[in-house]
């Protein structure tokens, strides 16, 4: 089941902590400023997928309006190791999809992947997500 996660719940801090960790090699410091910041900001949104009551996934979409139109961006998308091969990761995918059409049409999608994450490449091909021929560059503001 997929939930939208609309309110500040603290209990949740410690399970996406857990899959941040998995996500990235980068130290990444989730608490309970960040998860109150981030279900109350308009323009992003936290999807957790639980198997029973435990958290086993999970995405965020954050979105903003250009000259140019909507843009809307999937982010964080991770499955526990302990449940991938489920097809958990396209249920998630999937409801990002549809939550973008029905609450975000007219917008373009859009999510980065490293090349070397081979399954989640092939998954984002397959859910109809099309390479992007472009630079993406960043720059931390600390």
């Amino acid at each position: 089941m997929i939930e939208h996660v609309s309110t500040f719940d603290p209990t949740l801090v410690a399970p996406i902590q857990q899959l941040l960790d998995q996500l990235t090699k980068q130290p990444i410091n989730f608490g309970e400023e960040q998860l109150q910041a981030l279900v109350e900001s308009e323009n992003s949104h936290l999807f957790v997928l639980r198997e029973q009551e435990q958290i086993v996934g999970m995405l965020t979409i954050g979105y903003y309006l250009s000259p140019t139109g909507c843009k809307a961006w999937v982010e964080d998308v991770v499955v526990d190791k302990e449940h991938r091969g489920k097809e958990y990761g396209r249920e998630l995918i999937n409801h990002a999809i549809r939550f973008c059409e029905e609450r975000l049409a007219p917008c373009t999608l859009m999510l980065t992947s490293n090349p070397m994450r081979v399954a989640a490449n092939a998954l984002y091909r397959s859910s109809g997500f099309e390479p992007k021929h472009t630079n993406v560059y960043k720059y931390d503001c600390l």
